[in-house]
C-alpha cells in the first residue's frame, strides 16, 4: 500500500482568521500535489493563549477544518488546536483532530506531555500546564495511507509513547509541533530520526517557523523521515509544504529483515 503525505509549515500569529487564510493557501498547495493526508502544525490557529478558550468553545473552528478536508477530499490532521477539557477544569486541552475526506471528525488525541520548561531564549520560560490539562490515552487510527499514530510536540522526547504506538500498529507517526528555535536547532532532527529508527515507522513532522512576536521564535525544518531514518525531504525556516510518498511494503520488508518487536 502506498500513499502521499504532506506537512504544512507556517508562522502562526495571534489572530485565528489571519492564520486560517494562510493555512488555506498551504492546504491547497498540498492538495495540488496530490497529498492523501495533510498535517498542520501545533497551535496552527493561534499562538496566543488569550484566544484558546474562545477557539475551544467555538464550533466554527471545527466547521472550518472539516470544510478544508471535504473541499480537497483528503485526510486533514489539525496538529493541535484548543479543545474543551473534561469535567470542571477551566483549562483547555491541546488536541490533534483527524478529519476524513468527507469532513467528518473521526479521531482526537489530547497531548500527554506538557511543555513546562525553561529555555535560554527570548521568552525564557514556558508553562503549558497553566493553560492546558494533559491527556492520558495513546491514540492510533487506521487510514488508507496506513495506521497513523498521533503525538504532539514535546511528546517527541518520550520514546515510550512512540513504542506504545508501534505496539498498537502504527505505520506512520505524526509530530505536529511548535518547537522553539533554541531546542529545535539542538535536538529536532536527531529526535525525529531516533523515533523513526527505533519504531521502524515513517515520521511526518510539521513545525511552526519564524518569529511569532517579539519573544517567540520557532525552528521550522518540518521533515518526513522513512523507517530507516533517512530524510525524504525537509523545509527550512519559511512557510511551505513538504510532500513525500510512503510505501508500506518497504516498511514491512524492513521489519521482517530487522525485527525489533519484543517477545
Amino acid at each position: 500500500m502506498t500513499g502521499r503525505i504532506a506537512a504544512v509549515q507556517c508562522t502562526s500569529v495571534s489572530d485565528p482568521e489571519k492564520n486560517k487564510r494562510a493555512l488555506s493557501v498551504l492546504i491547497s498547495e498540498a492538495a495540488s500535489q496530490n497529498a492523501d493526508l495533510v498535517l498542520l502544525p501545533e497551535m496552527c490557529l493561534s499562538m496566543n493563549s488569550d484566544y484558546y478558550q474562545e477557539l475551544a468553545e467555538d464550533s466554527a473552528t471545527l466547521d472550518w477544518l472539516a470544510a478544508q478536508a471535504a473541499t480537497h477530499s483528503l485526510w486533514l490532521v489539525a496538529g493541535a488546536v484548543p479543545q474543551p477539557a473534561p469535567g470542571d477544569d477551566a483549562r483547555v486541552r491541546s488536541a490533534s483532530l483527524v478529519f476524513n475526506p468527507e469532513g467528518e471528525l473521526v479521531k482526537r488525541y489530547d497531548k500527554i506531555h506538557l511543555f513546562d520548561v525553561d529555555v535560554g531564549d527570548a521568552q525564557g520560560s514556558y508553562r503549558e500546564s497553566d493553560t492546558f490539562s494533559s491527556g492520558s490515552d495513546i491514540v492510533n487510527i487506521e487510514t488508507p495511507v496506513g495506521n497513523i499514530g498521533l503525538t504532539i510536540c514535546f511528546d517527541l522526547r518520550f520514546p515510550e509513547q512512540y513504542q506504545a504506538l508501534r505496539d498498537a500498529g502504527a505505520d506512520i507517526i505524526l509530530v505536529p509541533a511548535a518547537f522553539t528555535h533554541t531546542t529545535g536547532e539542538a535536538h529536532w532532527e536527531i529526535l525525529l530520526k531516533a523515533r523513526a529508527i527505533e519504531t521502524q515507522c515513517y515520521v511526518l513532522a510539521a513545525n511552526q517557523c519564524g518569529w511569532h512576536d517579539d519573544k517567540r521564535r520557532t525552528w521550522g525544518h518540518s521533515m518526513i523521515i522513512d523507517p530507516w531514518g533517512e530524510s525524504l525531504g525537509m523545509l527550512h525556516e519559511s512557510p511551505g509544504v513538504i510532500v513525500a510518498d510512503v510505501d508500506l511494503k518497504v516498511l514491512e520488508d524492513l521489519r521482517k529483515k530487522m525485527p525489533l518487536t519484543r517477545p
